[in-house]
């Protein structure tokens, strides 16, 4: 299938590791022009060096604190200086801290607010105006499963990866006619090392094998399994290509049918 993707230019952000990294290999394999962002200058070499000897194309890594938005507007001033547009924009973010409501200070509040909301609708606002003049764009958010059906002990992701959602759809409307789609992705539990290392944690922790702890938590999940990255990564390149064109305001569960709800 020809998605069309050859030479756009595609931003990923926090794509060091995980879900964000598969996301960028994917892109880079179908011939795309990709810049990756993360706090972290050192895991932004080691990812881009990995992805580079898999599919043999220039990554861009550019460090940048989510939550500063001096960050966020140089990382577009690079990416406009050096290709002179951005196709297509990929919100992502670490999970906020877990914690009950009476556990969380307001601190934790506001850097929750920064890192998942503003930090998307900061790159939207450099990157719509520029999407609007070329009558072309995909803007693509991961947000979660807690986004959908609240998790217990997630108030943080519930809260704002929740309003993720209501500002995309609102905006999709906004620029539909311009040929900008916006969409979200929402994962389910997903085997990433962050995950891997969790496993191993409780494992020891409860004293039962990290077998069993994957198996408890994949109870639930109709497909009795976690996602893989690359899963992950390749419904976010299909909303990005050409044969997604007229899917827009959606939020697609990429959850192994975990969502219970009808939509």
């Amino acid at each position: 299938m020809e998605l069309g993707l050859n030479n756009k230019v595609v931003l990923v952000t926090a794509a060091s590791k995980g879900i964000s990294k598969a996301i960028a290999q994917e892109f880079s394999s179908e011939g795309s022009e990709v810049i990756i962002t993360s706090r972290s200058m050192e895991n932004l070499h080691s990812a881009s060096k990995e992805i580079e000897q898999i599919t043999g194309k220039k990554i861009h890594a550019v460090r940048c604190d989510l939550n500063s938005k001096e960050d966020i507007q140089s990382v577009f001033m690079f990416l406009i200086e050096k290709f002179g547009k951005l196709d297509v924009l990929i919100n992502n973010c670490g999970g906020p801290s877990a914690g009950f409501f009476d556990e969380l200070p307001d601190e934790s509040w506001e850097f929750a607010y920064k890192q998942v909301l503003m930090s998307a609708v900061r790159f939207i606002k450099l990157a719509l105006p520029q999407m609007k003049s070329n009558n072309w764009g995909r803007i693509i958010n991961i947000t979660s499963i807690s986004a959908l059906q609240p998790v217990d002990n997630l108030i943080l992701s519930n809260t704002f990866r929740a309003g993720l959602t209501a500002f995309s759809k609102t905006i999709s409307e906004q620029v539909a006619k311009m040929g900008i789609t916006v969409n979200n992705i929402a994962p389910g539990y997903t085997l990433t090392d962050r995950v891997t290392e969790l496993i191993k944690k409780r494992s020891e922790q409860n004293m039962i094998s990290e077998e069993e702890v994957l198996s408890n938590m994949v109870k639930n999940i109709p497909m009795a399994r976690m996602a893989t990255p690359s899963e992950i990564a390749a419904s976010v390149v299909f909303l990005a290509s050409e044969r997604a064109s007229y899917i827009t305001g959606i939020t697609l569960h990429a959850d192994g049918g975990y969502i219970k709800g009808l939509f």
